[in-house]
């Protein structure tokens, strides 16, 4: 059985001055975030602002990242794709690096039916040479939803192991735990839904927030887990407010903002993402300030 562990950070890609990947920061955070909470980084998904990366970026990213963290956090790969070619291609080369994972995210604008969907992440697993591979649903910026059938179809197949479920909709959580072998491992996709759905059967999360709040979110999954609900409702009530600032406007801008805030140089964006306005600073400023996140 893979195990991802509890907390999975979707990492954000730091940047220069020059827009260039800035690696020596991303080493840094990476060895940070497995010391303080991460299990798994999740590296070049959404968060990484993976639409603007080449490849060649991805894959020096992914090489960093393993080093960096020496075996203390598992690391997983964004080498989804709306190209099953392209996938398939990236998924080998993460294979052959020794990476722990694969998240393969459903495949954008070209709106695929189910069966399509399926037909993808299935040549995608069987060239992945065994690469554990998690699905990731979220049709708010795919526009096609993977239906619960089509993962329990799919989590038949010996190395597709999880699901990042992002639908927000907790009913399609439940309903894949109904179809879903128990070993079938289903993480929230949404910070502020982590513990309704550990409640449904899920596993953890694919966290933004673990950047700032990574051993609090492990504390609380791991109260749940021991009974002790009411202590992992109190973590998730403190962390409420942090968890929906840091999506007052399109991530990762605010969790990149917050980490400047707590004195990380991360640079800025890749167009077509910009700094965030100061509304959006101030909120921050206030919620982190609340939590004694800042410096």
């Amino acid at each position: 059985m893979v195990n991802f562990g509890r907390v999975l950070t979707a990492m954000i890609t730091p940047f220069n001055l020059d827009g260039t990947v800035n690696y020596e920061v991303t080493e840094k955070l990476a060895a940070h975030l497995a010391d303080n909470g991460t299990d798994t980084l999740v590296v070049c998904g959404t968060t990484g602002e993976s639409p603007t990366l080449s490849w060649e970026e991805e894959f020096e990213l992914f090489r960093v990242v393993k080093s960096a963290v020496s075996g203390n956090a598992k690391v997983m790969a964004g080498t989804g794709s709306n190209s099953t070619t392209e996938a398939i291609a990236a998924t080998q080369k993460a294979a052959k690096m020794g990476l722990d994972g694969s998240l393969q995210v459903v495949p954008y604008y070209n709106k695929p039916p189910q069966s399509g969907l399926y037909r993808h992440f299935e040549a995608i697993a069987q060239a992945a040479f065994d690469l554990p591979i998690m699905l990731y649903n979220v049709p708010g910026r795919t526009s096609q939803n993977l239906l619960p059938e089509t993962v329990a179809k799919l989590a038949e197949i010996s190395n597709i192991v999880a699901v990042k479920e992002a639908s927000g909709n907790l009913d399609q959580a439940s309903q894949i735990r109904q179809l879903t072998p128990t070993d079938f491992a289903i993480y929230s996709g949404d910070d502020s839904l982590t513990l309704p759905m550990l409640a449904i059967g899920g596993s953890g999360v694919v966290s933004v927030a673990s950047h700032l709040v990574g051993v609090q979110l492990q504390q609380m999954i791991r109260a749940f887990e021991s009974g002790q609900v009411q202590a992992a409702t109190q973590i998730h009530l403190k962390l409420f407010s942090l968890f929906k600032a840091l999506f007052i406007t399109t991530n990762p801008i605010p969790v990149k903002e917050a980490l400047k805030l707590q004195g990380w140089n991360v640079g800025s964006f890749r167009l077509p993402l910009c700094d965030p306005d100061e509304e959006v600073r101030a909120m921050l400023k206030t919620v982190m300030a609340e939590l004694n996140l800042l410096e």
